[in-house]
């Protein structure tokens, strides 16, 4: 596996936009290993010249990325989230699809009153088409995900106002 600086660059700016702690990258005589710092929020890279495992040759750390840009001041930033909503996530990564079948509507919308154990998606992993029934009952307000989107571990699916 050869990486250049700038795709090494580009592996860790695509690292601090995610929330993922750690990446480890092994093949032949190559392993990288990317690793956030937690209290600046920046990645820094190890990379391991010689045979993986061998140390013969001491990880050499490569520049950090610069920090990301600021928070947008208040009054850009996305109005304040309605605190009596709660919000149906994702239970794993796959792909959400809002219907049981491409010809077949969709199990809910926005607006429709859910009970809970109701089927309100199906989030594909693996192949396997896995069912996500909502653990409350209420009225469907938001459908944050468009069909066939993927979604990640934790990712809000829809709002629902509690009944």
């Amino acid at each position: 596996m050869d990486l250049n600086f700038g795709e090494l660059r580009e592996l860790v700016a695509a690292l601090n936009q995610t929330d993922i702690a750690e990446l480890i990258l092994k093949g032949g005589d190559f392993e990288l290993t990317l690793r956030k710092q937690t209290a600046v929020g920046s990645a820094v890279v190890l990379a391991d010249g010689g045979l993986a495992g061998n140390g013969s040759t001491p990880p050499a750390v490569l520049p950090e990325m610069p920090p990301a840009p600021p928070a947008p001041p208040a009054a850009e930033r996305a109005p304040t989230l309605d605190p009596n909503l709660v919000e149906i996530t994702s239970p794993m990564v796959g792909t959400f699809y809002r219907a049981p079948a491409p010809e077949e509507p969709p199990f809910v919308d926005v607006g429709d009153r859910i009970q809970s154990g109701q089927t309100v998606c199906i989030i594909e992993a693996m192949k396997l088409m896995n069912e996500l029934e909502a653990e409350i009952s209420g009225e469907i307000v938001e459908i944050l995900v468009e069909n066939s989107e993927p979604v990640e571990f934790g990712q809000a699916l829809m709002r629902v106002r509690p009944a």
